[in-house]
């Protein structure tokens, strides 16, 4: 039986190791030959179909113009190739078998070859353009003229600049969107809006936006219906209804997910061109349009940005067209645009102009003649232009500026001013400074001359931002502020001249403006709130028509209610009934809580104030 059993004499280690030196996998060193893997050109197909189409879809996603200024293109390029090189990999079983692995290996160089002359070529480009070695080409980038501040702000009147900043603007637009019922639960007020000036008054124009993805899918097929108009001056908000004006929405935007999404819908258009961000703007019939800046890229590579060219896109069908930058400062048929050259754009020139001037080195060590543009920017409107403001104060960030400058956002132009005075934050704090029992806070200053002396211009606004107010302080001396307040005035044109007025009287006590008369420079409130109440845009209410008139008596109508429309104006809710299709009356939600209760076919009465004006005031509602 002894016999018969096995011989168990062998270390079990032994074995163990020996199993091991059969199924390990062999070391780098020790692979004797690299194996082409078998069908090549068929692995290779197969991988260009997959690259390609996974650099589709990073295309659709990252939109790089097919430019050698772009550095974006590089980039995709780059991804391409590690696309390729993973999938062939994968496609050679590289990830299972080690001669497969080293033959990927090998046929990596050319791929590595093409990655390093592209990060050649980038850092090339990218040296060739630093302010280093172009300090000189990066200063000639913008051309600065001196200006005449008495001149040039002769005819540009205190009652007629912008009241609310861009953050009030979009307050006073959502809280008019969320009155307008066939609006609200759909849509919401972008806040990206345009500052323009539509038939000299400056206004901004502001696109909506889907409320969430599944009001997208609810609402793409017919697009934005409208779009928010706030006036800058009279602070009245109109939401312009493109399907009534023009027959259809808003088809391209931000907003949208796919091809109409308006960039890329530009893309697909113009794949060689660098664009700038798209802004919102409306010609002289309120028609709503996409105006995208072509930029071009003049210092190396990818520097010295400069415009080119622009495009012109109507914001309801998509058509495009491109003209030339010059054509765009010289043709009359297009001066209704405004913004070309975004602010940021437009400072960073200057700032390059005012650093560089005397080379590189000098803005760093010496800082002989350097300048800056100061740390905020505002607009104006002037020569039916919107102007970028901002001022101009030393490197080193004194606590003063020394001038400011303007550039216009259509054509560049740029002009200096030497008046040295606070910055415009002393100035900002000086406004508050004076209301600091009220709490309020001041909008960034607007540089205005009253009698010749450069003033800041600024509205007060509380929590709600919603104006309270408005002050005037003097550039050359913060301490000299006049403010006038709505709570104790009790209208916004009161206010306004009871800052004026406060600040006229505040240079007298300075001894700065002895001979000014008042009566020569305040407007007269009538003609402003006349003026305000006629910067309605033409297309807020249709046509009336008087066919089916209703019966008016002594003051009092009474008829059906055929059209509701609302604004906001000075931070309140106005109501506009039209009445049997003829004239609109308004009021205000605080004169006539019933209002809110008022729907469209309710038969009310109003009572009114008689005038020849399109809107009429109502004195009461009864339902």
């Amino acid at each position: 039986m002894n016999e018969k059993m096995p011989n168990m004499d062998y270390d079990a280690d032994e074995v163990i190791n020996e199993f091991k030196e059969k199924i390990k996998w062999p070391k780098k060193g020790e692979v004797q030959a690299v194996v082409k893997p078998t069908k090549l050109p068929l692995r290779i197909l197969i991988s260009l179909l997959i690259t390609a189409v996974i650099g589709a879809a990073a295309y659709y996603m990252m939109l790089p113009a097919l430019n050698i200024h772009d550095s974006q293109l590089y980039m995709f390029v780059i991804l391409l190739v590690a696309v390729f090189m993973i999938v062939f990999s994968f496609a050679c079983n590289a990830n299972k078998k080690i001669e497969r692995k080293e033959y990927v290996k090998k046929k990596s160089i050319v791929p590595i070859i093409i990655v390093a002359v592209i990060a050649v070529v980038m850092a090339v480009g990218f040296l060739t353009g630093i302010t280093l070695f172009r300090a000189n080409s990066y200063s000639q980038l913008m051309t600065v003229e001196e200006g005449n501040f008495e001149t040039d702000f002769e005819e540009i009147s205190y009652d007629k600049v912008p009241r609310i900043d861009a953050v009030r603007a979009h307050t006073l637009a959502d809280q008019q969107l969320g009155s307008l019922s066939e609006y609200k639960s759909q849509y919401v007020v972008s806040a990206h809006s345009t500052q323009i000036n539509y038939k000299n008054t400056p206004v901004r124009v502001a696109y909506l936006e889907y409320a969430d993805f599944f009001k997208w899918i609810n609402n793409t097929k017919d697009g934005l219906p409208a779009y928010m108009f706030i006036d800058l001056v009279s602070q009245k908000v109109t939401a312009v209804n493109c399907v009534d004006q023009f027959g259809e929405g808003i088809k391209y935007s931000p907003t949208e997910l796919f091809n109409e999404k308006i960039y890329r819908h530009l893309r697909f258009q113009y794949p060689t061109a660098l664009l700038d961000t798209p802004n919102f703007e409306i010609d002289d019939t309120m028609h709503p349009y996409w105006i995208t800046a072509v930029l071009d890229k003049t210092i190396g590579l990818f520097g010295g940005t400069d415009v080119k060219g622009v495009i012109i896109t109507d914001a309801l069908n998509g058509e495009s067209n491109y003209y030339d930058i010059e054509e765009v400062r010289t043709s009359a048929d297009l001066s209704w645009i405004d913004v070309v050259y975004s602010e940021s754009l437009l400072i960073e020139q200057y700032n390059y102009y005012g650093k560089l001037q005397n080379g590189f080195w000098n803005s760093l060590i010496f800082q002989n003649d350097v300048n800056i543009a100061s740390s905020g920017s505002g607009n104006i409107a002037m020569d039916d232009d919107v102007w970028v403001y901002t001022g101009v104060t030393s490197s080193e960030a004194d606590a003063s500026n020394f001038g400011f400058v303007l550039c216009n956002q259509r054509t560049k132009e740029t002009r200096y001013y030497e008046n040295a005075g606070a910055m415009e934050e002393a100035a900002q704090k000086s406004a508050k400074d004076a209301v600091q029992n009220y709490g309020y806070n001041a909008t960034f200053p607007i540089l205005l001359g009253i009698d010749s002396t450069p003033t800041y211009f600024m509205s007060l606004y509380g929590d709600s931002n919603t104006v309270k107010g408005y002050a005037f302080v003097s550039l050359e001396d913060k301490t000299v502020v006049g403010t006038g307040l709505l709570d104790v005035a009790k209208s916004d044109a009161k206010a306004l001249n009871s800052a004026l007025e406060n600040y006229i009287d505040a240079l007298k006590e300075k001894g700065v403006a002895d001979d000014v008369d008042k009566d020569d420079i305040i407007v007269d409130e009538a003609d402003m709130e006349s003026s305000d109440n006629n910067d309605q845009p033409s297309t807020d209410v249709p046509p009336v028509d008087n066919n089916d008139a209703p019966e008016v008596k002594d003051g009092v109508v009474t008829g059906e209610v055929t059209d509701i429309k609302t604004s906001v104006n000075n931070g309140n809710t106005v109501y506009y009934l039209q009445i049997d299709g003829g004239e609109y009356y308004y009021i205000k939600v605080t004169d006539a809580m019933e209002v809110l209760l008022v729907n469209k076919g309710d038969k009310i009465t109003v009572e009114f104030e008689k005038t020849s004006d399109t809107f009429i005031p109502a004195t009461a509602i009864k339902r």
